[in-house]
């Protein structure tokens, strides 16, 4: 999946570092990324969750706030107002060089920051926050010890998460003014909560308190022993499926008509693993989500079809699709088609139309049932068409696969 990334000025005067993840196809919509306090638009939980939006069919602007990242400014300069201002240029950027986004996702204080700036970006209709505080004041417990002497010196080096960085009296200040409990009130946008019982940094009962003070819709989901940074890639990839299924309700997820006259794209087909189980993966055609696995029985969960039965699959509707059109041409009276496959390895030996003599071929059995007033003729003709469907001709024909890294 492709990446642009470039800068944009924000509230600061500074150019803020930007990375705008993008499906293979059209975009079905935007949204934007708020990423936690001291992290980056590049930490395991952004990108990851970016890239699993993505491959579901929504782009996903994530960036660098003030002074974090490959941005400019001081990080100390900043404040919980210039992050929700960054945030609503951010959402200006994406209106003037692509679409609006009609999603906002936050994590941790950065889901704070989403709920405050939602009300200046009319287009977003649904907000998604995960493990976010009730009041963005909660952030002050990492340096509660510091506090008092922010307040007396104005300014104090502290230690988070291993790094330095400044903190400012009027960072406090300024975070003390908002009153995002009342902002959660008046949203009118649907709502997405995302927190795991056993979060340690942001207790369970800031989600609470967010849920009881937003309208509806609303929603919970638990996230499940997930830390709070989401740190394991399968809480990450979870928390995107969610979002993507659930923003579906909400968001314009549906790409700009085609202009008339225009040649008709094919539409990519982007396959990802989800980190559920060994072997699941995520299939994203256009608009359209499927889940592939293996069986138990080869250590997969068994959770969708395997690659081969996706290959019947393509065969077996193209078959039926075929037939149908043939008949509609026709005027046949075919009232319904049912087409049964099975694949297996064969030695060649035992294939007397084959032209390999020699090891192990695949064989393909493709059973149709006809239903409908016909005759031996029709019928027989049907079966004909049917070996004249595409991707029949595809697998019996010469095929040149291309593999290329996306480095």
């Amino acid at each position: 999946m492709p990446t642009e990334r470039f800068q944009f000025a924000g509230s600061g005067g500074h150019q803020l570092a930007a990375a705008l993840d993008l499906p293979d196809a059209q975009p079905l919509a935007y949204a934007l990324f708020a990423h936690c306090f001291t992290c980056s638009k590049d930490n395991l939980a952004a990108r990851r969750i970016s890239a699993a939006m993505a491959a579901r069919g929504i782009a996903v602007l994530r960036f660098d706030f003030t002074g974090l990242g490959a941005s400019e400014g001081e990080f100390e300069n900043a404040t919980f107002s210039s992050n929700v201002a960054d945030l609503v240029l951010a959402a200006d950027h994406l209106r003037a060089t692509h679409r609006a986004p009609t999603l906002l996702i936050g994590h941790s204080l950065g889901g704070a920051a989403v709920l405050a700036a939602a009300a200046q970006i009319p287009e977003a209709k649904a907000i998604a926050t995960i493990a976010a505080p009730s009041d963005p004041s909660h952030v002050t417990g990492l340096f509660a010890d510091d506090i008092e002497t922010i307040r007396t010196e104005g300014r104090v080096n502290v230690s988070l998460a291993g790094r330095p960085f400044t903190i400012k009296r009027e960072f406090l200040d300024d975070i003390a003014e908002h009153n995002l409990m009342a902002e959660i009130g008046k949203l009118h946008k649907a709502l997405l909560i995302l927190h795991a019982p056993t979060d340690d940094t942001v207790g369970i009962d800031n989600a609470t308190k967010i849920f009881l003070a937003a309208k509806h819709p609303k929603s919970f989901v638990s996230l499940d022993h997930a830390d709070h940074l989401l740190s394991d890639r399968r809480d990450a990839n979870y928390a995107a499926g969610v979002i993507a299924a659930w923003a579906q309700r909400y968001i314009d997820a549906e790409p700009p008509a085609p202009t008339a006259g225009a040649p008709e794209v094919p539409r990519l087909v982007t396959v990802q693993e989800t980190g559920d189980g060994k072997f699941q993966q995520q299939i994203s055609v256009g608009p359209h989500r499927l889940v592939a696995d293996e069986p138990a029985s080869v250590g997969g969960r068994d959770s969708g079809p395997g690659p081969y039965d996706l290959l019947l699959s393509a065969l077996g509707a193209c078959t039926s699709m075929t037939m149908r059109l043939y008949a509609e041409r026709k005027a046949l009276p075919l009232d319904r088609v049912t087409v049964t496959l099975s694949h297996a390895k064969i030695h060649a030996e035992d294939c007397a139309e084959c032209e390999t003599k020699v090891g192990l071929l695949d064989r393909i059995e493709r059973v149709i049932g006809i239903e409908g007033d016909l005759s031996a003729e029709q019928r027989a003709k049907l079966i004909e068409i049917a070996d004249k469907c595409p991707v029949h001709r595809t697998l019996t024909s010469e095929v040149s696969i291309i593999t290329r890294s996306t480095d």
